[in-house]
């Protein structure tokens, strides 16, 4: 039994946060989907790489300028192909779920983070463009999207809530998820191809290692290097918990009643950044029911070598909660971190998606002469 067999047993499902025509073409993707990889999550930055950094496109944007197609028409045509024929692949995973796996992920324009109408008109026409039901639709936890989750779900569309990195936030996008569901069961769904309550599926990405990336820097210069490396963990431990007590309380048991799913946590941003720890530390340690792990290719590779399978999800939640106590004492501001990281995580996201833009204008001027 492979690696990410026994962590499906253990109730986690493993996705592939990747994407690139090759890796579909190639039958890379079917293997990986054999081995157990069970979804696939994209951002932006993975487009820019797969795109501007390989000449796996070209061919389609020649055929896309013959077409007079404009930079924006052309990024999405390569896009919604690459996830279109990636869910094609992960429909049996889906299907065989229940509904459970077999997603594939699209951001929305990353400069719609702050903006909620916009955000929902732009996620409900890609989730109809693409017109599969296992694509969900990633939405960042902003101020401006936690009611865009909502009324997403309210309308059957799956959504990937992104950029998580706090308790408080994660509160938010888990009570807004709840609201959708509360209206959806009311009303239907109100999308072509929308899902119904005991169909449509939500996902709440929660980052990691970058929590460890943040609070590390401030414990240095604090000369406290025996936390190191431990705050992201803790931080998500406690999420974990917040996320049982979520979805089993009163209020989500008429829902559950109707068939509605929970809203699993997913762990992202699970590479670890830091050459001193283990490289599969947050996949190690962050191993539970109910939850998903996006890891990245390098990371997977390693996971699949030597990683370590258990439950360490529910371990040592009372040593958690005393590490980030541990941080609080000593002047550290885990909230404002975390709200930093989300605030920066747009921007991140933005500048790669900028980047591509220019690349694919680039390359159409270039395909052009040619």
């Amino acid at each position: 039994m492979s690696k990410l067999a026994e962590l499906h047993k253990l109730g986690q499902s493993a996705w592939f946060d990747f994407i690139r025509r090759s890796l579909i073409t190639s039958g890379e993707l079917k293997e990986l989907i054999d081995k157990g990889v069970r979804g696939i999550t994209s951002n932006p930055a993975i487009f820019e790489k797969a795109i501007a950094g390989s000449n796996d496109y070209d061919e389609d944007i020649k055929k896309l300028n013959r077409s007079d197609k404009s930079v924006d028409q052309i990024y999405e045509a390569l896009a919604f192909e690459d996830i279109g024929r990636a869910a094609d692949l992960l429909k049996e995973t889906y299907d065989t779920s229940g509904g459970i796996d077999g997603y594939v992920s699209l951001e929305v324009n990353p400069h719609l983070a702050n903006e909620t109408e916009k955000t929902i008109q732009e996620a409900i026409r890609l989730y109809e463009t693409l017109g599969r039901p296992n694509v969900m639709i990633k939405v960042p936890a902003t101020a401006a999207g936690i009611p865009a989750i909502t009324e997403l779900i309210a309308a059957g569309v799956n959504v990937n809530v992104t950029l998580i990195f706090g308790l408080e936030n994660y509160r938010a996008v888990a009570d807004a998820y709840i609201a959708g569901l509360e209206k959806l069961a009311a009303t239907g769904p109100t999308v072509g191809a929308g899902h119904p309550v005991n169909e449509v599926a939500s996902v709440a990405s929660f980052f990691v290692s970058r929590v460890d990336s943040a609070i590390d820097k401030e414990l240095e210069k604090l000369n406290q290097k025996q936390m190191l490396g431990k705050s992201a963990i803790a931080n998500s431990k406690l999420a974990y918990a917040e996320f049982k007590q979520i979805f089993s309380g009163s209020r989500w048991q008429p829902l559950k009643d109707q068939g509605a799913r929970v809203q699993r946590v997913l762990w992202a941003s699970t590479s670890t950044k830091n050459p001193d720890f283990v490289d599969t530390l947050y996949v190690d340690e962050l191993i539970g029911p109910d939850t998903v792990n996006t890891i990245p290719p390098a990371t997977l590779d390693s996971f699949m070598d030597h990683g370590r399978v258990a439950e360490t999800l529910t371990k040592d939640l009372e040593e958690a909660r005393r590490q980030i106590e541990k941080l609080a004492d000593l002047g550290i501001d885990l909230q404002a971190v975390t709200q930093q990281l989300q605030d920066d995580g747009v921007v991140a996201f933005a500048k790669p998606f900028d980047a591509l833009m220019q690349s694919i204008a680039e390359k159409r001027e270039r395909l052009l002469k040619a």
